[in-house]
């Protein structure tokens, strides 16, 4: 049967590529449904500030007039002029395991970013870092934690076969949460302390942590620069990004350092995962999907570590191993065994090391394909 590319240009067809993955996924034990509330305002141009600096297109493949497959198309301009690409990207993408309809998806956006004039076609990638990114490659018997891409082994292989090649990857690691803080970091946390003019933060509450988002997301912006899709968040963009995902964090698991005038010098952000609170709601916090949330979130045995930071000057200095004790002291509090690392770039052997150092190990592997156009 002849497959059809619909381009999505109702509130009809965005309902249906937002609900899609769960009919593909259906039985898929590892998956776990987006939020749906954050899906609509993600997909939304009105309230996702991305939208305006970017060109998109989104599509939906049809079988005898059946859904069986999505893609969306981004040209990020802000980021390819700051970087010097000239490249799209593609993500969201879900089909079943059919090669003709994955190429018939692939190839529309191919052909969108080829009258746009770009060089290259990258993904899976979104408008930025902070969006999903890559397919899985390895760790497929591994639960699926928030704000990561979920994906069956097919998908990278059928990229592979239409001419798609690695551009860069990710590592996840599992860093097994011990009984007590070893006695080498609180020789160092200690020695750290001492030595520099510093106030270590911790949360209890949310409204605590507001008057703080800005200057940690500025700081953020300092130190990704060189990490790969980074695009640095403007001010309007931080409240978004903000209250996004605030409300589904742990205040206890933020710790930020400033120096004694109040300047934000480093900060770590973590979450305890709540994937099968996600997965008994079925992705519906309201009315009653937030307390399954909560409930997860205080059953949680995982620490998700979301975003960190430090200031240029500042790094060696022992900030990292000052967050890094802290978290390790409330994961232990509150019966935490395992910490996810989140996606790093193979490259970023500091990173890498410390993660090691830690005893870290790879558990993950997230890809980044490219294609010249």
């Amino acid at each position: 049967m002849d497959i059809k590319i619909v381009e999505v240009t109702n509130r009809k067809l965005l309902h249906t590529f937002i609900q899609l993955p769960a009919i593909i996924h259906a039985g898929h034990t590892n998956w776990v449904p987006p939020i749906y509330m954050d899906d609509r305002s993600f997909f939304n141009k009105k309230k996702n500030k991305s939208f305006l600096y970017c060109d998109t297109i989104l599509a939906l493949a049809l079988k005898n007039d059946k859904p069986v497959g999505r893609i969306m198309g981004i040209i990020n301009h802000r980021y390819n002029k700051a970087s010097g690409d000239n490249d799209a990207r593609f993500c969201f993408m879900e089909t079943w395991d059919n090669q003709e309809v994955f190429h018939a998806l692939i190839s529309f956006v191919e052909e969108w970013g080829r009258k746009k004039g770009v060089d290259n076609l990258v993904g899976p990638l979104g408008f930025s870092d902070k969006d999903p990114q890559g397919f899985l490659i390895e760790g497929f018997d591994e639960p699926v934690v928030l704000s990561s891409i979920c994906n069956y082994p097919y998908m990278p292989e059928m990229l592979i076969k239409e001419g798609y090649s690695k551009k860069v990857d990710c590592v996840v690691y599992k860093i097994v949460v011990p009984e007590v803080v070893p006695e080498f970091y609180q020789a160092i946390y200690q020695r750290a302390l001492r030595n520099n003019q510093i106030k270590v933060l911790e949360f209890t509450s949310r409204k605590d942590i507001k008057p703080l988002i800005h200057p940690v997301l500025r700081l953020l912006n300092e130190t990704f620069t060189d990490i790969y899709a980074f695009d640095p968040f403007e001010e309007r963009e931080m409240n978004d990004f903000a209250n996004r995902y605030l409300p589904l964090l742990d205040p206890e698991y933020i710790k930020i350092i400033t120096d004694l005038d109040g300047n934000v010098l480093s900060f770590i952000i973590a979450m305890p995962d709540i994937s099968k609170g996600i997965i008994a709601c079925k992705g519906r916090v309201l009315p009653f999907g937030i307390f399954q949330i909560i409930n997860a979130r205080k059953k949680a045995k995982q620490l998700n570590l979301l975003l960190g930071g430090i200031k240029k000057e500042y790094r060696g200095k022992g900030l990292d191993v000052i967050m890094g004790v802290k978290t390790f002291e409330t994961a232990i509090k509150n019966g935490i065994q395992f910490l996810d690392s989140h996606l790093e770039l193979e490259t970023n052997i500091l990173v890498r090391k410390e993660m090691e150092r830690m005893g870290g190990v790879v558990y993950k592997r997230f890809r980044v394909f490219q294609k010249e156009l």
